[in-house]
């Protein structure tokens, strides 16, 4: 066998090699045994009471990829309770891609909250009402991000698009490796109609489920990408854009379930609003 094959298998075998176990692919980094990795690492929980939440990383940082998660959140009332699920990177100039999801009183719609820093810096909020009730079932949660853009996804049908407008002088998170990150935690000072709905904690302890991680991503490790290979066809993550599909999807979420856009909130951007917004 060739050097050039040789490399060839061991690359498609490290990005394709990424069905997941929890006990493989995550540490549960607090909360003090309040996050369980059970069923021979196929299932995780993390659950909230009044005296802490609790939280997991993933092992590997990543630059670029597709990371799946299927969550069920927690059900009945969980108003003043934060559920996140997002990439981060290290540092006080961090990078940072965001889903939150905020807990309502029951027979109330979550609220998912999305949100794009590079960095350190933030403001590019985006919230959305699902259409299905997220405690019920498992649901996959998806973060794409490539050089190109980064796409929000729930069950394979987008939210949000957030495009690489670096010509135009808008930052683009591409050059620090991020993990993923999930946490269980109270946040009724803000969370539930901007605090005025409080945790009952007489419904505690609170609980959300995860399966089915999943990461197509270029694992970065002593200061190199898993992904430098000439490669790109086992890698079509890295070029994928919305089809005419998803565009109508995405129109159909945005038209019908979206409840905050930064792009136009003028009140918050009296100067004007951000560079984005004239594109997105």
């Amino acid at each position: 066998m060739t050097t050039s094959l040789l490399l060839s298998l061991l690359f498609s075998f490290v990005v394709l090699a990424s069905a997941a176990n929890f006990n493989q692919d995550i540490d549960v980094t607090w909360g003090d045994g309040r996050g369980k990795i059970l069923e021979n690492g196929n299932l995780l929980t993390l659950t909230l009471d009044k005296f802490s939440g609790s939280g997991f990383q993933s092992k590997n940082q990543y630059l670029f990829g597709k990371i799946d998660m299927n969550i069920k959140l927690v059900p009945g009332n969980s108003a003043g309770t934060v559920t996140t699920y997002y990439l981060r990177s290290e540092g006080s100039t961090w990078d940072e891609i965001d889903f939150e999801f905020l807990g309502n009183l029951s027979g109330d719609p979550y609220i998912v909250h999305t949100n794009v820093y590079t960095q350190g810096k933030g403001d590019k909020e985006q919230q959305f009402y699902l259409w299905f009730d997220p405690t019920k079932d498992f649901h996959t949660y998806s973060l794409l991000w490539n050089p190109q853009r980064i796409i929000f996804s729930v069950d394979g049908t987008p939210l949000r698009e957030f495009k690489n407008l670096e010509s135009m002088g808008v930052a683009f998170p591409k050059s620090q490796p991020m993990r993923v990150y999930s946490s269980l935690w109270n946040a009724d000072d803000w969370a539930t109609r901007g605090g005025l709905v409080k945790t009952d904690w007489s419904q505690a302890p609170f609980t959300a489920a995860y399966r089915n991680y999943k990461a197509d991503a270029c694992v970065w490790s002593s200061g190199k990408s898993s992904c430098s290979s000439t490669s790109p066809s086992q890698n079509s993550w890295l070029s994928q854009e919305l089809d005419i599909t998803s565009q109508q999807r995405l129109k159909w979420v945005q038209k019908n379930y979206m409840i905050y856009n930064y792009c136009t909130d003028t009140k918050r951007f009296p100067q004007g609003l951000p560079k984005e917004c004239s594109v997105h």
